[in-house]
């Protein structure tokens, strides 16, 4: 890991007093990914500090916002091999959301039981919690102590049915072009395939009318105009994109009041490839001139 020096320590100069750096705290269940994570960021060029007592975040935090070496993003591992400092997380967290210059997020690695518990077994590792018993015993214990933090985390990553490769793929695409800038993320997606475990907000549209029971738009998506011009002309869609549109304008500034960085919006029908496919890009060029704004289709091209 990249080692923190002193030499930028001096008094702030006009120009520094500007600087704003954005920080990551990875924490998470033991054997969830944490290091599969910080050594992806690493590689994006963040500042990576493995394992600090939760103590020192406030000096560290100084620290880089004092120095000279234009540092503007970095990322901390915060997990059990500092359990003793673990119950100072907090004050940390509440001085950093009151500190200019620092926007952070907390990311939080889990995985499902039986998934961390193939994990030990593979590794012959023992669990920091449960060093004499079983490494369920200790997932257990570690849960309870984390479920405060991860109620606290602006992301959630699950890790149980990813390979190594995977998560950092995913932590490539989320933080590669991560800016100052708030985004809001819209993601069409299926019922069929499971709802997107990382969406802060779902809506169904499974009500509306089906272009899946049109012959001649059943092959094609939400993207062909064919397609978006029959799921728009209802007057059902009409009034539930108005009321949709107006809850979003509502709830957007308090999202960003709170101190997220970006607002994932899932947006489901059945299969994902028509009516919610329209839909979220309807969403997504309405809030264009005023957000940044990421539109995805998860399961467009299923059942091709």
């Amino acid at each position: 890991m990249v080692s923190l020096e002193e030499d930028g320590g001096e008094k702030m100069g006009e120009d520094s007093k500007q600087k704003v750096v954005n920080l990551l705290i990875i924490t998470g269940m033991s054997g969830a990914g944490k290091t599969t994570a910080v050594q992806s960021l690493e590689d994006l060029g963040f500042f990576c500090v493995d394992n600090l007592p939760p103590i020192l975040i406030p000096k560290f935090a100084e620290l880089i916002i004092q120095s000279g070496r234009g540092i503007e993003r970095v990322a901390l591992v915060i997990d059990l091999r500092g359990r003793e400092f673990f119950d100072s997380l907090f004050d940390a967290i509440d001085g950093l959301s009151e500190r200019e210059g620092i926007h952070f997020q907390i990311l939080f690695l889990d995985a499902n039981d039986q998934n961390l518990v193939r994990r030990y077994k593979e590794t012959r590792r023992r669990h920091p919690l449960s060093p004499t018993g079983t490494p369920l015993e200790g997932i257990m214990a570690e849960r309870r102590l984390l479920q405060d933090l991860k109620g606290r985390a602006n992301q959630i990553i699950d890790t149980s049915q990813m390979k190594p490769m995977q998560l950092r793929d995913k932590i490539i695409n989320q933080y590669s072009q991560q800016s100052s800038e708030w985004t809001l993320n819209v993601q069409s997606f299926g019922f069929k395939y499971g709802i997107p475990i990382d969406a802060d907000l779902v809506f169904d549209v499974r009500f509306l009318p089906n272009p899946h029971y049109v012959d001649d738009l059943r092959p094609k998506t939400g993207c062909d105009s064919e397609v978006a011009n029959y799921v728009m002309k209802w007057t059902d869609t009409q009034e539930f994109l108005t009321r949709l549109i107006d809850f979003l304008n509502f709830t957007i500034p308090h999202y960003q009041r709170e101190g997220k960085s970006q607002l994932v919006v899932g947006i489901g029908c059945t299969g994902g490839k028509h009516r919610s496919v329209a839909i979220a890009e309807h969403i997504g060029e309405t809030f264009r001139k005023d957000y940044q704004v990421r539109v995805t289709h998860r399961d467009i091209e299923k059942n091709k």
